[in-house]
């Protein structure tokens, strides 16, 4: 017997409700996330809808939805909510955000150990507002690891926290989620290009980059913005 939503939910949450519950589950179908690792939310007016503690996404269902308001007082759900859920309030106030994906991808979290900013080796860079960099570490959950995020992030759409993974943000789940992949292929790439002996990869500069970045906006947003 399918589960139904609560008759609690409003209109259209329980639609971004099940964008969420898959655009979850793509993290970890396309390897970004291991386990219950990571996690995702969706604004909705002032409500955001956030993936909750500990429950595998493939088990995730109406019942497991969680809806809070900007200054982290339930509205919707009776699940316990993300550990992250600081950094995702931080990032929706911060900024524009409509859309945040937070991911242990594994070659993004690699790139986050060895250096401070993920050198432009791509011009893809320029869609994320230039060199990515990486936040400090801090425990997961805290308010320190939150303003460090939000550091990273200006001027940006995406960061790494070190020893940790990754943070992107956009103007719907698509987008956010584009933002992740293309963040988490980019650092393959500089792992790659830079693990060959005797060589250093060629990097862009700020006016190749630029350049880039002129392009995207006349492109389209969908993953530049």
């Amino acid at each position: 017997m399918r589960e139904t939503e609560p008759a609690s939910i409003p209109d259209g949450t329980g639609q971004a409700w099940r964008r969420l519950v898959a655009t979850a589950r793509r993290t970890h179908d396309e390897g970004l996330v291991v386990g219950t690792s990571g996690n995702v939310s969706v604004r909705v007016g002032d409500t955001v809808l956030v993936t909750p503690s500990g429950v595998p996404y493939d088990r995730l269902g109406p019942r497991d939805l969680v809806g809070v308001g900007l200054d982290g007082r339930r509205l919707l759900g009776t699940a316990e909510p993300t550990s992250e859920l600081p950094l995702h309030l931080a990032v929706y106030r911060a900024t524009g955000a409509r859309a945040v994906v937070h991911t242990h991808a594994v070659h993004a979290t690699a790139v986050s150990t060895l250096v401070d900013e993920l050198p432009p080796v791509h011009y893809m860079t320029a869609a994320l507002g230039g060199p990515v960099r990486v936040a400090p570490y801090a425990a997961y959950g805290t308010p320190e690891l939150a303003g460090a995020t939000l550091a990273a992030l200006e001027g940006r759409s995406a960061c790494l926290l070190r020893n940790h993974g990754t943070v992107a943000y956009g103007e719907d789940l698509d987008q956010a989620y584009d933002r992740t992949a293309q963040l988490e292929w980019m650092c393959r790439l500089w792992l790659l290009a830079s693990s060959v002996p005797g060589r250093t990869p060629a990097l862009l500069t700020p006016a190749q980059l630029a350049e880039t970045a002129g392009r995207l906006r006349r492109y389209g947003r969908r993953t530049g913005g």
